[in-house]
């Protein structure tokens, strides 16, 4: 604990607020809310702390704090500040998920789908199903027993469906839109459970057919009578209010907490959501948190309740979500809410000695690396590497490791823009200055460690071009043996072999490094030299500008496709017939010189 930090906790309030821890480099690695601020703050720095904390104190170098009228305020407070600045030890939601919808879409000849997305468009919507599997298991059911369109051909010739009872989109069916605006209603009433009225449809059509002898198909029907048995079999339904609902739960172990949400839409449980993370307050303050962050720009939508355990406060979630929000004592809902828990334990209990394994040997590794390297430990590693085939289309590529993980949506692709011919110093030269320069620029955090893949020289490149830049930043090298595999590392000044067990997992770490580092190059070179490729091969050629080229490339693939297709393949793309003939000219030509 540093000076700045020890004043700093003196000055501390006993107000309610957010405090926001930073790292040396300035950047908020951790925001929280307390009643107290004075109290919360100062816990990180006194006693001792499971594994996930000691890593996140070794990381504070500075604190903020913002202090707030209530509580309530503090928790709306922290999850705005979590969001503007994803600080890397809160909880991560998966914030790119959606749920599948049921469609009867607005068509003169209506279709059962499954989407994602929910316009106004006239569609009957129904769900959402937050498991893509259960919604294609009911549409293909719903597909069985109403007769919507499943076909591609025209309304004036049936389909095979028809055959089978299973398509009415035909015009020698002689049905208009009310019939099919009728069957969206019995949609509905199925998919809410009340599904008598089709089950004895179902069971008329199967003894029909059986007094008729057409066993087979008396079978399907029974086979359908027996899917939907099932469907009611997996969905427990809670009430005949068909209100849709969310169902929070959560269980605590060793500084981990899984929460689950129950999702029930018509009355039925349908499908759960889990989430496992470590916590760093209170175990109720980081639910509360998490249902914040759960509904944060709509991820998930809103139902019209939301059951919550009973150490929760319904007011803070009622500040955080419109819906009504119960905690309830009795009866089957509390036993929802119980069996969520349960859920909450077990998954826990099943997840946890691997996570808790994975955090070791992450952390493990990059601590073991930083004391090797008598540098600081590097949770942020950048990584570049080179690629070329004899000078062209050079190119080079970043990857980025934090906490010994790769994160790429840091990722970086660098074509090569100063050098000609096969230079791999000066493309590490030039990738090295433009991107620290442009980070020293825009004031953005340096990574602990640089590793460059190759020997001395491209060590020696990039840390003249830091030394240039006035960036001070440790350098390392990965040097590969014959058989392209990662074989030693190189630090220091004089440059040195590092002593580096081969069964370490500080040496599966930079494996893993430079294997994907390299993966990253190559693919990116491979893309670029395509495209030159192709695009050299048709330079010049009057009448085939950029947006034509791109057409061809999408359409064909490649050149010797274009080759062989004809002048009328071409002009469909909407190319002139002399630019269609022209190109088949020239790639005749370049072919008949490299026989």
């Amino acid at each position: 604990m540093n000076e700045r930090i020890k004043h700093k906790l003196e000055l501390l309030p006993d107000s309610p607020g957010c405090y926001l821890h930073k790292d040396k480099n300035g950047q908020i690695i951790y925001v929280g809310k307390a009643k107290n601020l004075r109290n919360r703050v100062r816990s990180y720095f006194r006693g001792s702390h499971d594994t996930k904390t000691e890593m996140l104190v070794s990381e504070i170098d500075d604190f903020e704090f913002i202090v707030t009228n209530s509580n309530t305020e503090a928790l709306l407070l922290e999850i705005n500040l979590i969001q503007e600045n994803k600080p890397k030890y809160n909880i991560r939601l998966k914030d790119d998920k959606s749920y599948p919808f049921i469609k009867i879409t607005n068509e003169d000849y209506p279709r059962i789908i499954i989407t994602r997305q929910v316009k106004k468009d006239g569609g009957h919507y129904f769900g959402p199903y937050p498991d893509s599997g259960a919604a294609n298991d009911i549409k293909r059911m719903l597909d069985r027993i109403f007769p919507f369109k499943k076909c591609t051909n025209p309304p004036e010739k049936v389909c095979f469906y028809y055959h089978l009872g299973q398509c009415m989109a035909h015009t020698v069916c002689h049905v208009d839109k009310a019939f099919f605006m009728a069957m969206a209603v019995d949609v509905k009433h199925f998919l809410n459970g009340q599904d008598d009225k089709i089950v004895n449809q179902i069971k008329e059509k199967m003894q029909v057919a059986a007094d008729k002898l057409e066993f087979e198909r008396a079978a399907e029907y029974r086979n359908l009578l027996q899917a939907i048995a099932t469907l009611r079999t997996k969905q427990r339904v809670m009430h005949q209010d068909m209100i849709d609902r969310d169902i929070f739960a959560y269980a605590i172990d060793k500084g981990w907490m899984c929460v689950q949400v129950f999702f029930v839409r018509q009355g039925k449980l349908i499908e759960r959501d889990v989430n496992l993370f470590p916590y760093y307050n209170d175990p109720e303050e980081d639910f509360l948190t998490y249902i914040g962050q759960f509904y944060q720009e709509n991820k998930h939508l809103l139902p019209k309740e939301i059951f919550i355990p009973q150490d929760i406060d319904e007011t803070m979630v009622s500040a955080l979500v419109s819906s009504k929000v119960v905690k309830p004592l009795r009866g089957e809902k509390k036993q929802l809410v119980n069996l969520a828990t349960k859920n909450a334990k077990m998954s826990l209990q099943q997840k946890f000695d691997l996570l808790e394994k994975d955090l070791k040997k992450t952390k493990g590794a990059i601590e073991n690396l930083g004391k090797k390297l008598n540098i600081s430990t590097p949770h942020h590693i950048e990584a570049f590497d080179n690629s070329n085939i004899m000078g062209t289309s050079p190119v080079s590529a970043m990857v980025v490791f934090i906490d010994g993980k790769p994160s790429k949506k840091d990722y970086r692709k660098y074509k090569i823009k100063t050098v000609v011919g096969p230079d791999d110093y000066a493309s590490m030269r030039e990738v090295i200055h433009r991107r620290y320069s442009r980070l020293k620029k825009e004031g953005l955090p340096y990574p602990d460690l640089i590793i460059v893949d190759g020997g001395q020289g491209q060590m020696t490149v990039a840390k003249e071009v830091l030394k240039e830049l006035d960036v001070e930043i440790p350098v390392a090298g990965l040097q590969k043996n014959d058989k392209h595999q990662t074989q030693e590392l190189l630090f220091g000044d004089p440059i040195q072999v590092i002593d580096l067990k081969r069964n370490s997992e500080e040496f599966f770490l930079l494996h893993r490094l430079q294997d994907e580092v390299h993966r990253f190059a190559i693919t990116f070179h491979r893309q670029v030299r395509s495209k030159n490729s192709f695009s050299s091969k048709l330079d010049g050629i009057v009448g085939l500008g950029p947006k034509r080229k791109q057409k061809l490339l999408r359409t064909f693939k490649s050149l010797t496709k274009i080759r062989e297709a004809s002048i009328e393949d071409i002009a469909d793309l909407g190319i002139p017939q002399k630019v269609a003939k022209t190109v088949l000219e020239v790639l005749y030509e370049d072919a008949s010189k490299n026989k």
